[in-house]
């Protein structure tokens, strides 16, 4: 796969810490591993900070005990979440974010023990290429305003919209429509809406902006709206 291609080169790009945020931020589910243990963790963690986060494990866990054995009650552990296209695209996996930091107890219930998670270093895994960022740098960034509803957006938009997706491909170059069979969107951000354009030989990534980044939800589907004007002024491009 090539890195995402656009239709201008002053098309802006999420930054690798604004990315980690955005995963952060709409992330159901995590990898957690210690020492002694790798467990998946579904539904049960919550940001409290960029750099810190609390989960939820059951009371009387082998997580939890090995946090409360650990000298000076931190135990070293790791965070691992992967970021999955919410539309079936080939190579679905968008980016990896793995945390690295320390555990430690932050209260206890009836049925569940909270532990805290002090993140250290912060790696990013995107388009190929690896980031490792500072903590100040995710402090410093803000997840994307789209991210906790894009899952939504994307599926209702390659569902209930599929004409939407070919019109908008008209907006793209036609040389990278050549040989194309299939487009499907793949990423909404403030940033604009990347497909995904599949042929015989492979598959690539293309950004088309927004005229106007968005500030919400409600305002991404306008800048959507936008974008869908200009393509059906667009001649239509043939793929052979």
């Amino acid at each position: 796969m090539s890195a995402t291609d656009h239709p201008t080169a002053s098309v802006a790009e999420p930054t690798p810490a604004e990315l980690v945020r955005s995963v952060l931020a709409a992330a159901r589910s995590l990898t957690l591993t210690t020492e002694a243990h790798r467990v998946d963790l579904v539904g049960l963690h919550s940001l409290e900070a960029p750099g810190r986060l609390l989960l939820n494990v059951p009371a009387g866990s082998h997580v939890g005990a090995e946090v409360a054995r650990a000298p000076g009650g931190d135990l070293a552990a790791s965070l691992e979440f992967t970021d999955v296209a919410p539309v079936s695209v080939p190579d679905r996996i968008r980016a990896r974010v793995l945390l690295g930091g320390w555990l430690s107890v932050d209260g206890q219930g009836a049925n569940a023990e909270a532990l805290c998670f002090e993140t250290v270093t912060a790696e990013l895994g995107h388009d190929g290429r690896r980031f490792e960022l500072e903590v100040d740098e995710l402090t410093a960034a803000e997840p994307d305003p789209l991210a906790a509803t894009e899952a939504e957006l994307l599926t209702h938009l390659a569902g209930a919209h599929g004409d939407a997706v070919e019109l908008l491909a008209q907006l793209v170059d036609h040389r990278s429509l050549l040989g194309v069979t299939r487009v499907d969107p793949l990423r909404f951000d403030r940033y604009g809406i990347v497909l995904r354009l599949t042929r015989a030989s492979g598959y690539h990534d293309v950004r088309l902006p927004f005229p106007v980044p968005p500030r919400n939800p409600a305002h991404g589907v306008l800048q959507m709206r936008a974008l869908l004007t200009r393509a059906k002024a667009c001649p239509r491009r043939s793929r052979r």
